[in-house]
């Protein structure tokens, strides 16, 4: 029986689904943006948000069932340093999915996986850029 099953299989065993999702949330955390599959970055949602919950407050114990459930320091780092206290006030929904057409191999469908708030490239390394090339 399926009864309180949650959770998609995504043609994973469960230990390869456990890892491909810390992964997926180390780099989501570390990038602020990736592109995945529509299916994986909503799947994500449900792995990443409860940890950013946690890392609204930082103490020792929550750092270390972060650090659990991620294996990945640096991504525990930057979750109590940054995105905690960005997200102190948010009362939950801490990423954004937005759809970007199909895979060019399979038309499987696909979709940038981002936090919400995240810093914007700021424009003015992009004018640096464009006033370096219009010199040459």
């Amino acid at each position: 029986m399926r009864h309180r099953h949650t959770g998609r299989q995504l043609n994973r065993n469960s230990s390869h689904r456990t890892a491909m999702f810390r992964n997926m949330t180390s780099s989501l955390v570390e990038h602020e943006i990736i592109k995945t599959t529509l299916v994986k970055a909503k799947e994500l949602r449900s792995v990443t948000e409860p940890l950013i919950t946690l890392a609204k407050n930082d103490s020792i114990a929550n750092r270390r069932i972060a650090f659990n459930r991620t294996r990945n320091k640096a991504t525990v780092g930057k979750l109590f340093t940054e995105l905690g206290p960005r997200y102190a006030d948010r009362p939950g929904g801490y990423i954004r999915i937005l759809k970007c057409g199909q895979r060019a191999g399979d038309k499987a469908p696909m979709a940038y996986a981002e936090l919400v708030d995240r810093p914007a490239r700021s424009s003015d390394a992009f004018d640096d850029d464009v006033e370096m090339v219009e010199e040459e």
